[in-house]
């Protein structure tokens, strides 16, 4: 039987440039990039991007309608 995923034992630091938080939530790179163009991040940027909670709220916020619109399209 497969091993189930555990959290990590010490939180990712915030991906954005210049904030000093743990990392809560992580989201995609590539669509956290095209929703939020103007905001720099740390370093090399892999597939995921480890978010603090007031950037993720900030990314929640700006992909509010797409998400929206992604649910009442079934």
């Amino acid at each position: 039987m497969a091993e189930r995923h555990r959290a990590r034992e010490e939180p990712e630091a915030c991906s954005v440039s210049g904030c000093k938080e743990d990392g809560e939530r992580s989201v995609a790179s590539k669509k956290y990039q095209a929703a939020m163009p103007g905001v720099a991040l740390k370093g090399e940027v892999g597939r995921r991007v480890h978010l603090c909670k007031s950037h993720y709220r900030e990314y929640r916020k700006k992909t509010k309608q797409e998400r929206d619109l992604d649910r009442a399209a079934w």
